[in-house]
């Protein structure tokens, strides 16, 4: 499926760092911040992952719900949340379902190594389930408040 910006953002459902199963049409009625990463505990997902802590409170004020997904299992995502104090569910896509259908899944290539993996993707979904933005091949410094901004500019 290729998505696009204006149109209804796709729908999934996965297993939540809560051990609860979640859809993305769960959010329905808020906005929703959606962000795909490679994988729990390394260096730029967890800079991204506080950036997005640190800033939670600001984004709740904004009616924004933050959702993380990695290809990472549940128990991981919880090792992840324990150790940063994540205040948001982390989805485990285990499959690669959430990614393929948001064109995130991808060949990489890292020292002469191609392998598939998560392109650091953020989209921003409004309350009526439409797609309105997204950033792909995500630089993580000042991606969080890049995220922040559009949305007071552009959904309050």
């Amino acid at each position: 499926m290729t998505i696009e910006i204006g149109k209804q953002a796709p729908d999934f459902e996965l297993l939540a760092s809560n051990r609860e199963k979640v859809k993305l049409s769960d959010f329905k009625g808020k906005n929703v911040v959606l962000y795909f990463y490679p994988k729990d505990m390394t260096p730029g997902c967890t800079t991204e992952a506080c950036d997005f802590r640190d800033q939670s409170e600001q984004f709740n004020e904004l009616d924004t719900v933050i959702l993380g997904i990695s290809p990472d299992p549940v128990e991981r995502h919880q090792k992840f949340i324990e150790k940063y104090g994540l205040p948001f569910l982390l989805l485990a896509d285990t499959e690669h379902y959430a990614a393929k259908e948001f064109d995130v899944w991808k060949l990489k290539k890292n020292f002469g190594n191609e392998y598939m993996g998560i392109e650091r993707s953020t989209f921003i979904i409004d309350k009526s389930g439409t797609l309105v933005k997204e950033w792909r091949k995500v630089k993580v410094k000042g991606h969080v408040e890049d995220a922040l901004i559009y949305i007071k500019e552009n959904l309050i």
